[in-house]
């Protein structure tokens, strides 16, 4: 063969190789990725998607990128161990783009996430007028101070005093700190003011007669215990709600008195509200009212910062318009002086709206966004970069999206594959894999039963391998022949949370009402923000459940309860002891299984406790059986084997077995007991919360997106869940876009007929049948082509 023929040496690496991949659940896992095409991996729950392309591909380029810079940099950024793979060849950089939710701090927003705010705050700072300062001027979350002293410099050996003055001017409204809204405590919910202390006037939960927390108050002596509260002076009245802690003598004891509302805003309000009790949780409901702040109007800013404006429109008015109506105001200036960056913001803001985001607003707080929302915003960084020959990383990038809106991600995910870049997409809907090159399908089940490559290679070859996958792809649901009667109607009239239009609607009872329309159409505004109060709704949204290594499936169901009632029960002694967060936990790892020794910027080194090898608990404790199992092997089993163990014989404990059952209801069958929350996927969070949530006693449940992170085999079963619910007297209402579940359905109320001020009103209530037949909405055209009609 000729030389000068021959491919050069550098353009041999067209593939990215994984050999022996064994993190998470992948059983030695290998396959072949080539480079510049779009590759989807599929599989059901829990098969091992997100073990192969997020923690063995995705993070050993990011740790060999983290490795090259220095070691005072690298203290400041995540450690990554090295994932359990034997071969990594051909890695490129990874961007990774994934569904983790915004964080939901109050003062964060769509504009500081995507830095779309900072330039705002420097264009306006070069020309609004009045000029007030600099770009922190118009910042939020920037309070201004100032102060003055005698400061001590050394100089030439001497020592000189020399008087200093500083000052900061910050956007930040000085009433609500930026938050935009002002919290309250209705007074009438803590206590009974007609009643004296002794009388029992506090109805806070907690408070009991008699009780530490109830002596507090009655035996401060700041006030008399037999007085009607309504009677109390200014003094006492301050001294009760809201005097600062001071160490006082009560009953004979040293103890810290604060008055009652302080007190309850640390106790209560600071924690989480999906963790409290569900007695407490209704209390912190009823209790706190959030209100628009009344100096800043909701805009968060100080009067400065609003009056500065630019052609009469000043930085509140920019962050409240709709991204894309921005994005023209920001066309209309012509400013040679700041050109480059209003080129820059420019073409930020029509990323927005190129993604389909342009229904946005900047001052939209980012905690409100959904999984999806979250994740095509952070996707808007990556559209118009340069750089080629990178590795892009997906997470489900079509999860909220509207059958019309998936063929807008799919062609961007094909552009950034054409500007020479490796895509790889992990996904679950026929619309996105039918435009991959390459498909890896991983299986067969989930958990253990998963981790192996069940096919690779093309589309047509996955429809044809006879895989579940393969086998699901060109499922279509029918539309019912025959729909449920409902048997009521929730009445919403006059919404108007968001977006929507005065909306008036009746929401069908005892039957499965799906609603719809294109991402942005109002749908979470409806069933979220507008539900008339006192309606008994147990709703399940998609916010992340929060839980450190220790909690697990079995903490946070509850079912770890009677488990370990059983066996104290059994061997006689404490149910503490059967617990790795309290007496029974190993002493040298503290019940976490693993020793964690930290290497400052270095991956920290997690090595399997030697004492109790991995089981958490002290080896005392693991003598006790119960069935003929000790703690720690109930503890790996998986749902359904536990479910098999706690059903019959001795080890017969109902309480346990109910929980097991709701959990493999929902799918999750194939989890274990002990597995740590943080290794969960969104989808099998939500799906956990589903089942904690289906022991409630309420009539009317609202699912937020329920097939997120679902395979097409498990959206069947998760559709017969739905229907036993609505059998057993619930009525279910899911906010959906998968048109499996939309022909399922009873009932349809479809939101549109666009996205933000295009959208927020009803453009159809009936059912699917009818939909498909009027082909009136863009719902309707897409769901008469799904099934066919």
């Amino acid at each position: 063969m000729d030389d000068a023929t021959a491919p050069h040496a550098a353009d041999s690496h067209d593939l990215i190789r994984v050999h022996g991949a064994r993190e998470n659940n992948l059983k030695d896992v290998s396959v072949e990725l080539p480079k510049r095409r779009l590759t989807v991996f599929t599989g059901v729950s829990g098969s091992g998607k997100s073990s192969l392309v997020f923690d063995t591909i995705a993070a050993e380029s990011q740790r060999l990128i983290n490795e090259t810079y220095s070691a005072f940099v690298q203290g400041f950024m995540p450690t990554l161990a090295r994932p359990e793979v034997d071969v990594l060849d051909g890695l490129t950089t990874a961007i990774i783009v994934d569904q983790q939710r915004m964080g939901a701090d109050p003062r964060s927003t769509v504009g500081t996430a995507t830095d779309a705010n900072a330039m705002l705050r420097i264009l306006f700072s070069r020309l609004g007028k009045p000029h007030i300062g600099s770009p922190k001027a118009y910042s939020f979350n920037v309070a201004s101070i100032s102060g003055a002293g005698a400061v001590t410099v050394e100089r030439g050996g001497q020592q000189v005093k020399e008087r200093r003055s500083f000052s900061i001017t910050g956007g930040m409204c000085p009433r609500c700190e930026g938050r935009g809204t002002v919290t309250d405590l209705d007074l009438t919910q803590l206590f009974d003011d007609s009643l004296s202390l002794n009388e029992g006037a506090l109805t806070v939960p907690g408070y009991k007669t008699g009780g530490w927390n109830y002596r507090l108050y009655t035996e401060s002596g700041l006030y008399d215990p037999d007085k009607p509260i309504r009677k109390f002076t200014k003094r006492e009245l301050h001294d009760f709600l809201y005097k600062e802690p001071t160490r006082m003598k009560i009953a004979g004891i040293n103890m810290t008195y604060e008055g009652l509302i302080p007190r309850i805003q640390k106790s209560m309000l600071a924690k989480d509200k999906e963790g409290m009790q569900p007695h407490i949780r209704a209390f912190v409901e009823r209790a706190v009212t959030f209100t628009v702040c009344p100096e800043c109007e909701g805009t968060r800013l100080t009067a400065a910062a609003r009056s500065s404006k630019i052609d009469g429109v000043s930085i509140a008015d920019a962050c409240a318009m709709q991204i894309s109506d921005l994005a023209e105001w920001v066309r209309g200036l012509d400013q040679p002086t700041v050109a480059p960056l209003l080129a820059s913001l420019r073409h930020t803001l029509d990323s927005f709206v190129e993604i389909g985001l342009g229904y946005l607003s900047l001052d939209r707080p980012a905690g409100t966004l959904s999984g999806g929302e979250a994740q095509r915003v952070k996707m808007i960084r990556h559209l118009g970069s340069s750089l080629t020959d990178v590795t892009y990383v997906f997470d489900e990038p079509t999860i909220g999206l509207h059958p019309h809106d998936i063929q807008r991600m799919n062609e961007l995910l094909l552009r950034l594959r054409d500007k020479g870049n490796t895509v790889l997409v992990v996904e679950h809907k026929p619309e996105a894999i039918a435009i991959a090159d390459h498909v890896v399908d991983l299986g067969p089940g989930a958990g253990t039963a998963g981790g192996t490559v069940c096919f690779e290679g093309t589309v047509e070859g996955l429809r044809v391998s006879g895989t579940l996958t393969g086998r699901h792809l060109d499922d279509r649901a029918a539309v019912k022949d025959t729909v449920r009667k409902p048997t009521g109607a929730l009445e919403i009239r006059g919404a108007t949370t968001h977006n929507l239009r005065d909306v008036d609607v009746d929401i069908p009872l005892g039957v499965l009402c799906v609603v719809t329309g294109v991402a942005g159409s109002g749908k979470s505004s409806l069933v979220h923000g507008s539900m008339p109060s006192g309606a008994d709704v147990v709703s399940v949204d998609q916010t992340p459940i929060r839980g450190s290594r220790r909690s697990n499936p079995a903490t946070y169901t509850g079912l770890l309860e009677p488990i370990r009632k059983a066996f104290a029960k059994a061997n006689g002694v404490k149910p503490a002891l059967f617990s790795a967060n309290s007496e029974g936990a190993c002493p040298t790892c503290n019940g976490a299984g693993v020793v964690y020794t930290d290497l400052a910027m270095m991956a920290g080194v997690a090595t399997t406790c030697e004492e109790c090898e991995g089981k958490r608990f002290q080896a005392s404790v693991l003598e006790y059986t119960f069935g003929g199992r000790d703690i720690a092997e109930v503890l790996a089993m998986s749902v359904t084997e536990a479910e098999e163990f706690f059903a019959t014989g001795e080890a017969r404990t109902p309480s346990a077995h109910k929980i097991l059952e709701r959990m493999s209801d929902v799918g999750l069958g194939y989890l274990t007991l002990g597995q740590p929350l943080t290794t969960l996927s969104g989808g099998e969070r939500q799906r956990l919360k589903l089942a904690t949530h289906m022991a409630d006693k309420g009539g009317i449940y609202v699912l937020d997106e329920p097939t997120t992170g679902l395979h097409l085999a498990d959206v069947e079963q998760l559709l017969a869940l739905l229907d036993r619910l609505v059998d057993s007297g619930k009525s279910v209402i899911v906010v959906e876009h998968h048109q499996a579940v939309m022909a399922h359905a009873d009932w349809i109320v479809d939101l549109g007929p666009g996205a933000g001020h295009d959208g927020g009103r009803v453009v159809f209530e009936g059912t699917p049948a009818e939909l498909v037949k009027t082909r009136s909405t863009l719902t309707g055209e897409h769901l008469a082509e799904y099934v066919g009609a």
